[in-house]
């Protein structure tokens, strides 16, 4: 990483409440297509989400703990805070002297930026302020929120403008939080209905829709310079699995998550 930071523009995309399964499926399926094409060898690798809920979760993202592997470490990490004792930190780790990744990015020059999605990034309570102000620049509307059919679109629009507005010299730190996977997520799937509810049907046809315009980010990610981009989930959820619903749960469709990294070469296909 200390080859790629400060050379490369950053892409962190967190699919909200994406289970590991349902990815995984669909992969194999061929119902995401343009997400395939980015992955290593076409497939997600399983890890363990470091949180069961978007805030925990994303609290130790942004100091540099990604979901783990799903296999016996020590697993070297991409960027980590200066803390003694730590064995995840390698020499090929981004090691930084702040408390969190995003002000240690922006102390080697980055611009950092939020696009968020599910309440915890809305700003609205002073809750909702903690994890977008960790950002220079943060960004949130209705129409990003779980609430909305087309929040993802919404976003991507958001992301572009964000990116055509930098001078070409500035290095960038995009993420965005996507709220599509999010309950309520019935709506993605023709034929559901409010009264049916969400299900793991649901979920997946919002995974569908995200696919259908993840393209038009990567695309505006790597515009500009060689892109590395992180995408994965926060955290699972649980479909009455076990008589479970929901998250912020110990449960293996909770802690067990879809991940993968990889570069984007400017001119990446919409």
């Amino acid at each position: 990483m200390n080859e790629i930071v400060g050379s490369h523009d950053l892409l962190l995309v967190t699919l909200d409440t994406l289970r590991y399964d349902v990815a995984e499926e669909l992969a194999a399926a061929g119902r995401i297509p343009n997400l395939v094409r980015h992955l290593p060898g076409g497939t997600w690798e399983k890890r363990h989400a470091p949180g069961s809920f978007t805030y925990a979760s994303h609290q130790a993202i942004f100091a540099g703990f990604l979901p783990t592997p799903a296999s016996q470490g020590p697993h070297p990490r991409l960027f980590a805070a200066r803390f003694a004792g730590s064995e995840s930190t390698a020499d090929g780790t981004f090691v930084h002297d702040t408390p969190d990744l995003l002000s240690g990015l922006a102390a080697v020059g980055y611009r950092t930026v939020c696009v968020g999605g599910v309440g915890f990034f809305n700003g609205r309570p002073p809750l909702g302020a903690v994890l977008p102000g960790m950002f220079r620049e943060s960004h949130w509307e209705p129409e990003f929120g779980v609430a909305s059919p087309t929040s993802f679109e919404a976003q991507v629009a958001r992301a572009e403008q964000v990116v055509a507005e930098l001078p070409e010299d500035q290095r960038l730190f995009l993420f965005v939080n996507v709220s599509a996977l999010h309950q309520p997520n019935w709506f993605h799937l023709p034929g559901a209905t409010a009264d049916a509810g969400d299900s793991r049907a649901t979920h997946a046809a919002a995974l569908e829709y995200v696919d259908r315009h993840i393209g038009r980010l990567f695309a505006a990610a790597s515009s500009r310079r060689r892109c590395f981009a992180i995408v994965c989930s926060d955290h699972g959820t649980a479909y009455g699995d076990d008589g479970y619903t929901g998250h912020r749960i110990g449960h293996e469709a909770v802690w067990t998550v879809p991940y993968a990294h990889f570069f984007l070469d400017p001119g990446a296909s919409r």
